[in-house]
Order: structure tokens, then C-alpha cells, then sequence
């Protein structure tokens, strides 16, 4: 643009900006809003011809115009490549896909944790209860029968069942361990858990077989873990010894009390600590073994349809029950495992979320770029109208776009990878070393939220400085040397 166009350009707005000043006081007052909008509709054609050569309006430009906010519209031209903004352009495409990988990699991370945390709850209830209720001083429940009848219909609590539970040694012909022995009523069970789900070898009802013979001492059945099976290096069938140190008081003394076993089914619940350590017995062995009173449980236990609120459901189970009971819960037992995950998906979200961070940077070298580039831009608009707020506005807004862009394509990518690796299984794992056969991978709404918008607002963290230079610029200066 030369010299003299410039000044016939400045002498053409001054006339008419002494025009419009002679205009009653209401109208001076909207001038600037009333311009722009003439501006859209063609009144002023220096106006528009000057918007036109920045923005390079197509044909339909005017109908955009209409329906797309003024600073909106611009942001969109700007991040367009044309031969002399290459370099731009360039680095704004880097910047979406910086931000790409970092919402897709915190995506898949995120969904990655979850898994782990999703796969081993649903483990951990499929083998125990979400509420156990007991007494404060550990004796037995002597009628647990009269104490259900007691605590009545609970809301949100679907099941019920009583237990044994005690430690004990149990042996084999050629080797033996500790383990805990939990007594249950098969019936009962299957309401509170679905533990016989996971027998893998043997007969899922075995603990509701006969005993062997009538002539001879009963021999019943006993379920255990895959990982105690090949620690005795017993198989189904075989014999074992389940023996209790705290027996029977005799006059000689206190005497352990012993009983034989035959395995009658190996389970798998893909917990290592519950299939190397636990065993299931029918209850009325347990009684006679620990010599508990016929009708009598350790504790009660009782399965919810909410898990979120099982804190409060057991309040209102140990509040029915009465003074001298406690209750234990799932997420108290399993505390520290938990507690572990959480801070390893908050450390996943803060170190994987530094991708992102390093892609706000490539925003803020790619806007310095864009108002170098287009300062003699930026001087025209403010000298046909546009103030320092709607340059700053151009500014953000092509920061915004370059964020959500990058944001929507990479919460795109990440939710699909993760559908992939969780639905064909391709990551596989030793289930003898990590108790699963492959890497889960689970997608939380919020999780996918919440990386949106930390990408987002990043993203307009990183416009402000740039647009704040953008909004400062001197037009007289600028299109002094143009």
C-alpha cells in the first residue's frame, strides 16, 4: 500500500467521521457499532474493501459475515495458509497436533488406570461381601437368623449371607501352609457374591455333596485357590488336613483341632493374595472344626446395588442391629490398594498432562508469529474502527480454535484406541505374574471431561500474552513504515 493511498484512506475516514460527529448526541454515541454493522452490509466501501484485502473475503463473504461473530470470522482467515504465511500455518498445525497427542495419550492413560481399578474391585466383590457386620469383641453370632430378622429390609441392599472365617494351617502329603478357611451356605452364598463363578476345575455345588460313606469318619469336600492347588501339589480328589491351633480344652491342656478334606474344586478369582490364601468349606464343618454353636456365624454379610454409597448403607445396618456390632466394608479393607491407584492416576493425569503444556507453548510462538506477520493488518482495522478489545478477541479466539481442535481429535483418537485395545485384547499379560490375561482399558465420561477442559484452558492461558501485544500496537507507528 503506498503513501499517498494511505493518506487519501485516512482523509476519507476523517470527513466522514466530522460527519458523523454532527449527528445528534444518541447516534454519536452507537457510532462505532452502527459502522461495523454498515461495514457488514457494504455502506462504506473503503470499509470493506480494506476488511476484504485482510481477510480475503470470498464471494459469500458478506452472507458469513451475517451469522458468524466479526472476531471469530478473522481468527478463522488467519490460521488459513497463504504463500506468505507458510511458516505459520505450519507451526499452528503442530500445535493441534501437540495438543492432539497429549489429550489422546492422557485419554488412554486415564482409561488405562481406570481398568485396573475396575477389574480388580469387580474381583475383590466377586470373592467377598461389600458389608460385613460383626461384634465389637469377636465372639460368634449365636442366632444369626433372629439378627437378619432384626435389621429387616435395608434400601439398596440386594443380598444376605452368614460366615466362618478363621486361620488355619492346612497340609497335603508333601507340604503345607497357613490359610484362611471361610465357612459359607452355598445358598446363601450365591446372593451375596459370585464366587462359584469362578471354579475352574471340579464340581461348582461340591460343597453340597454327601459325605463318602456311612461306616466310616465323613470326609467332605473343600474348595481352594489355583495358587494354593499347586503350592501343596494337590489336584482334585486329593486329601487334606485342615488344622486348627486353638482347638478343644482338655484336661491335658488346649489341643488342636484337626479335620480331612478332599478337594472337591480349584477356583480362580485372578487375585493372587485370595487364590494362593483362601479356602471354602461348607458352614457346619467350620462349626464342629472351630467348635462353634449349631445356628452360630462369625459375621453377617450383605451385598449392595450402590457402591458409591456403602459407607452410609452400612451406618444404617449397624444402626438396626444395634449396640455391640461394628461393620467392615470393602473400601475400608481394601484401603491402601486403592488409595495407591488413585495417586497413580493422579500422577498419570499431572506427568502425561506436560504434553499438553509443551504443545501451549508451540500457541504462543505461533500467535508471537501471526502479529508479526500481520501487524500492518492489525493497524488497518484499528484505524477503520476495531478497538484494542477486538484485536485482543482475534488473538484469543485463534488460540481457542487451535485448542479445541486438538482436543476434540485427540478425546476422538483416545477413546477410539482404548475401545480397540479393551474389546480385541491386543495388550496381553502373563496371568500367572499379574492375575489378568490382558491390559484393560475403560473410558470414564468424566475423566474424558476433565482432560477437555484442562486442554482447553491451557490453551487460552497460552493466547493471552500474545493477544495483549496484539491489543497494544500503535496503528500510526506501524502503518508509519509500511
Amino acid at each position: 500500500m503506498s503513501f499517498c493511498s494511505l493518506c487519501s484512506v485516512r482523509s476519507r475516514w476523517n470527513k466522514k467521521a466530522e460527519a458523523r460527529s454532527q449527528e445528534p448526541e444518541a447516534r454519536s454515541q452507537n457510532s462505532h457499532s452502527d459502522y461495523r454493522q454498515s461495514a457488514f452490509n457494504g455502506s462504506y466501501s473503503i470499509g470493506v474493501s480494506r476488511i476484504s484485502s485482510i481477510v480475503v473475503l470470498p464471494a459469500s463473504g458478506f452472507w458469513l459475515l451475517k451469522f458468524m461473530k466479526f472476531e471469530l470470522f478473522i481468527a478463522f482467515r488467519y490460521l488459513r495458509a497463504r504463500r506468505k504465511q507458510t511458516m505459520v500455518s505450519v507451526i499452528s498445525a503442530i500445535s493441534v497436533l501437540g495438543i492432539t497427542a497429549g489429550v489422546m495419550a492422557l485419554v488412554i492413560a486415564l482409561a488405562l488406570s481406570t481398568g485396573f481399578k475396575e477389574d480388580i474391585q469387580g474381583k475383590i466383590l466377586g470373592a467377598t461381601s461389600a458389608i460385613n457386620l460383626l461384634r465389637i469383641d469377636g465372639t460368634p453370632l449365636l442366632d444369626y437368623k433372629q439378627l437378619l430378622a432384626r435389621i429387616g429390609p435395608t434400601p439398596h441392599v440386594t443380598g444376605s449371607a452368614p460366615a466362618i472365617f478363621n486361620q488355619v494351617f492346612i497340609a497335603s502329603a508333601s507340604s503345607n501352609r497357613g490359610a484362611a478357611l471361610k465357612g459359607i451356605d452355598p445358598a446363601q452364598e450365591k446372593q451375596v457374591s459370585d464366587f462359584f463363578s469362578h471354579i475352574v476345575l471340579g464340581n461348582p455345588d461340591a460343597l453340597q455333596r454327601s459325605p463318602d460313606s456311612d461306616d466310616k469318619p465323613a470326609v467332605e469336600n473343600i474348595m481352594i485357590g489355583k495358587e494354593m492347588a499347586r503350592a501343596l501339589g494337590v489336584k482334585i480328589g486329593d486329601r487334606l488336613r485342615v488344622i486348627y491351633p486353638m482347638g478343644r480344652l482338655t484336661p491335658l491342656g488346649m489341643t488342636a483341632s484337626e479335620k480331612p478334606f478332599r478337594v472337591g474344586a480349584i477356583f480362580e478369582s485372578g487375585l493372587f493374595d485370595i487364590d494362593a490364601n483362601w479356602a471354602y468349606v461348607h458352614m457346619d464343618s467350620t462349626r464342629r472344626l472351630f467348635s462353634f454353636p449349631m445356628g452360630s456365624a462369625s459375621f453377617l454379610q450383605f451385598k449392595t446395588d450402590n457402591l458409591d454409597r456403602v459407607d452410609p448403607i452400612a451406618d444404617e445396618i449397624r444402626t438396626k442391629a444395634g449396640p455391640g456390632f461394628i461393620t467392615t466394608t470393602w473400601a475400608e479393607i481394601n484401603k491402601p490398594l486403592f488409595s495407591a491407584l488413585k495417586l497413580e492416576k493422579m500422577v498419570l493425569f499431572l506427568t502425561i498432562g506436560l504434553i499438553v503444556l509443551v504443545a501451549a507453548l508451540n500457541i504462543v510462538t505461533t500467535l508471537i508469529m501471526m502479529v508479526l506477520e500481520k501487524q500492518g493488518d492489525i493497524a488497518i482495522l484499528t484505524a477503520m474502527g476495531a478497538t484494542a478489545k477486538t484485536i485482543h478477541k482475534v488473538f484469543l479466539f485463534q488460540g481457542l480454535i487451535i485448542g479445541f481442535i486438538g482436543t476434540v481429535v485427540g478425546d476422538f483418537l483416545g477413546i477410539t484406541i482404548s475401545w480397540i485395545l479393551n474389546n480385541y485384547k491386543l495388550i496381553r499379560l502373563e496371568a500367572e505374574i499379574y492375575s489378568i490375561p490382558y491390559v484393560p482399558f475403560h473410558v470414564e465420561i468424566w475423566d474424558v471431561v476433565l482432560v477437555s477442559m484442562t486442554a482447553i484452558l491451557i490453551s487460552f492461558l497460552a493466547t493471552i500474552y500474545p493477544a495483549r501485544n496484539a491489543a497494544k500496537l500503535d496503528p500510526v507507528e506501524v502503518l508509519r513504515y509500511e
